[in-house]
């Protein structure tokens, strides 16, 4: 994406990570856990709460697994692991012996927009929205590469309240979401909403300063990073060492 490269937030500041860059700390091995039944009538993988920090937490809140991610809606190894792990981590949740975070790692103003709008249906339709947003990244990409830096930059210019709306509607995202039932003036206020868009960007900041992240995506099982493991493959070993 050369019209992209090097980009920095406009009036966010923010430490950027590289997609696919992972060096972190080991977890230790844990007992095996056992299974939780969820509320009747119901499944722990549709179980989705706001936690305190805002982020959206999927399955039993007293988990004793809980992995979190770390994730970037610009990251193609993201777009992979959401892929290759979503139904392996929803089935896992369902058991309700692991609780699942995705935490959005915003890297650039695309990943701003993403996440204004994954966020704007609220917590029940939250993760199917951003596993569609991945499947979406290639068409988002393809249609940020036609923009071209002068139309780039006169977004980047709007007043801060326009921006992330202005260029969502470029990239197509705005329809997008429109086709999965949020409605142009719903998508419009998240987008224009300036504080969600400075929280997101002190997240980043947050964990960059708690668990110095080197790049997306990166994971913590039980508030503790874990090293080598940007793929399923790595990751499951991890889980079954934290007692699934």
């Amino acid at each position: 994406m050369k019209a992209f490269s090097g980009l920095a937030l406009v009036a966010l500041s923010l430490t950027l990570a590289a997609c696919g860059k992972s060096e972190e700390n080991a977890t230790s091995a844990g007992e095996p856990v056992a299974a939780v039944a969820p509320p009747a009538g119901t499944s722990w993988s549709q179980t989705v709460a706001e936690t305190p920090d805002g982020y959206y937490l999927m399955g039993n809140p007293a988990a004793k697994v809980k992995l979190v991610e770390f994730g970037s809606y610009t990251c193609s190894h993201c777009k992979d692991f959401t892929a290759e792990a979503s139904e392996e981590i929803n089935k896992l949740v369902d058991t309700g012996k692991m609780s699942f975070e995705f935490r959005p790692y915003v890297r650039d103003p695309i990943d701003i927009s993403t996440a204004l709008l994954a966020r704007c249906g609220g917590k029940d339709i939250y993760y199917p929205l951003s596993e569609q947003f991945f499947a979406n990244q290639t068409a988002m990409f393809d249609k940020a590469q036609a923009m071209g830096d002068a139309r780039y930059q006169a977004v980047m210019n709007a007043p801060p309240a326009q921006r992330f709306g202005q260029l969502a509607n470029d990239l197509g995202l705005v329809e997008f979401a429109q086709q999965r039932g949020i409605s142009a003036d719903q998508a419009k206020q998240c987008l224009a909403d300036t504080a969600a868009a400075e929280k997101l960007a002190k997240g980043v900041e947050t964990a960059n300063s708690q668990y110095q992240i080197t790049g997306t995506p990166s994971f913590l099982i039980n508030g503790v990073l874990v090293d080598n493991a940007a793929n399923w493959a790595a990751l499951q070993p991890k889980l079954k060492a934290a007692g699934l």
